[in-house]
């Protein structure tokens, strides 16, 4: 699918009512770190607390008046599931979320705050997908996936699309890699609206799928996913994979110390709350830090949904 400059505008006009515009944050003190010009794009200020409020907005907005009324079902353990809870809640539609029922209390909680209604699984993709299934067989929900769908992908390219509105002269952006949607929507708004600006992905030695998979040009799965960031243990779909193998330079991979070096850097020195999966790509500008030294980078803060209980510093 081909996807233009006129998509991207359409989808940021349509979720505009529905979602803040962010703030871009920048310290001094990280860009003597980086020894580079860093500008984060502030995604954890975003309504529910991440960058998925956009896909789920634009996905639910696409829908029929008919497939509305029987509402959205999803099937995911943390953002995706209070993204399509929330927007579904600001546009009257009912909102089915399947989660694992190991996920964590403060996340359900969020979920139902947010007026979804939760089914619990055990945590297995099997159990997920088929209880989605039955779920969308017994109402006539609609299924979203949180990061391999389309309109998912272009309502998270919105993101970057705002920050090179805001700072064109970036030479690169920096996004985590999860299940795929928001770097193949960044990629696509660098494409668009950067001035030879180049997407980079950042993302979990312990969950390396996406570096794989771009090394090997087919979707890589993970065996294991030992990482504190856990909202990139997800794999890449057949729907982000192509945007990604076309328009994604490279991954760079880093460590868990390296992780909570840069997450640590971030609540110390912008005195913002972030979740591990933001600080990935951080860690992976301080990592090859003699590569970028002296370019203007934009990074994705993709989210601050953290559980306090459970900080690793």
């Amino acid at each position: 699918m081909k996807v233009g400059k006129s998509e991207l505008e359409e989808v940021s006009k349509k979720i505009k009512p529905y979602i803040h515009r962010t703030p871009v944050l920048t310290s001094g003190l990280i860009n003597e770190i980086a020894e580079a010009d860093l500008f984060f794009k502030c995604e954890n200020f975003q309504k529910m607390g991440a960058f998925k409020m956009r896909g789920a907005t634009n996905a639910i907005l696409n829908l029929t008046e008919e497939q509305k009324n029987k509402g959205v079902v999803t099937h995911s353990s943390g953002n995706f599931a209070q993204a399509l809870s929330l927007a579904a809640k600001s546009l009257g539609v009912p909102a089915y979320i399947v989660m694992p029922d190991s996920a964590p209390a403060v996340k359900k909680a969020a979920v139902r705050s947010y007026g979804g209604i939760i089914t619990e699984c055990p945590a297995t993709i099997k159990d997920r997908e088929e209880t989605a299934a039955m779920i969308q067989k017994n109402t006539g929900a609609t299924f979203i996936h949180p990061s391999n769908d389309m309109d998912v992908i272009l309502g998270q390219g919105t993101a970057a699309m705002e920050l090179l509105e805001d700072k064109p002269e970036l030479n690169f952006i920096f996004t985590p890699v999860g299940g795929g949607g928001l770097i193949a929507g960044t990629a696509l708004a660098a494409k668009h609206f950067g001035h030879n600006c180049t997407c980079i992905g950042a993302e979990p030695e312990e969950a390396d799928d996406a570096w794989r998979s771009l090394k090997s040009g087919k979707i890589e799965t993970n065996q294991t996913v030992n990482t504190i960031a856990d909202g990139l243990k997800t794999q890449l779909g057949d729907k982000n994979f192509p945007f990604i193998k076309e328009h994604v330079q490279e991954i760079i991979r880093v460590s868990e110390a390296e992780i909570k070096e840069a997450l640590r850097i971030i609540w110390e020195r912008m005195k913002i709350i972030v979740e591990p999966s933001s600080a990935v790509a951080l860690a992976a500008v301080i990592k090859e830090k003699e590569r970028f030294k002296h370019k203007k980078i934009g990074i994705i803060i993709s989210g601050g949904n953290v559980d306090l209980e459970n900080l690793p510093f």
